[in-house]
């Protein structure tokens, strides 16, 4: 992204975040959870799946092995038995109890608050440890997830599909102190109107700003 580019881009981010921060006013994942662990385990598990089926698993899940402490000694078989309906459930079972012994052992069993220290786990990716960092220990992070790249792009706010170059890209035309708020709009109006297939583009409101022609 050129220099002019980001000024212009930053403008129409501005545009769009006053037209459509007032429709998604919540910031609370769609995920259920009640601590930072939780959290944490909900996001592993929603990778390439739905959070409303991710739903349906933690509640037992965290009956069962309700801290890291217990999920670290959780018995294989068990585990990948509670999550089977998540997708690529064997290696997501496997990353919960290896993530688990590292926040035990390496981290006195709770949850680190560093994107360093997060990301070194199995499992755990900059959007799995931003929505953690953000939501549980209102650190600012872009989280880049289908919905918010979906949308970044087709907005022009970037042309990768790189998740960690989308991610670079939103930082340098916005400011750190609004990057929850963005990551949390852009990701609603990717689950509500712009959807990847089908948009609903008769009833967009910043379709000015689309560079899809493809949803046109």
């Amino acid at each position: 992204m050129e220099p002019m580019e980001n000024d212009q881009r930053k403008k129409n981010l501005e545009k769009i975040m006053a037209i459509l921060g007032p429709m998604y006013p919540d910031r609370k994942p769609f995920l259920n959870f009640e601590n930072p662990f939780q959290l944490l385990v909900a996001t592993v598990l929603a990778a390439q799946c739905m959070d409303a089926t991710v739903n349906t698993v933690t509640p037992e899940l965290f009956r069962r092995f309700p801290n890291p402490q217990a999920l670290a000694e959780a018995p294989l078989p068990e585990v990948e038995r509670l999550v089977r309906v998540t997708t690529f459930f064997r290696a997501k079972a496997h990353n919960l109890r290896a993530l688990s012994r590292m926040i035990k052992e390496r981290h006195g069993g709770e949850v680190p608050g560093t994107m360093e220290e997060l990301t070194a786990m199995p499992g755990v990716g900059r959007k799995t440890a931003g929505t953690v960092l953000s939501v549980c220990f209102g650190q600012p992070a872009i989280i880049v997830d289908t919905h918010f790249s979906r949308v970044s792009r087709r907005l022009a706010l970037t042309s990768s599909e790189k998740p960690e170059e989308i991610e670079k890209n939103i930082a340098a035309i916005s400011h750190r102190e609004n990057w929850i708020e963005i990551s949390s709009v852009l990701n609603r109006f990717g689950r509500a109107i712009c959807h990847a297939r089908k948009p609903k583009c008769e009833i967009c409101p910043v379709k000015e700003f689309c560079s899809d022609i493809s949803s046109q």
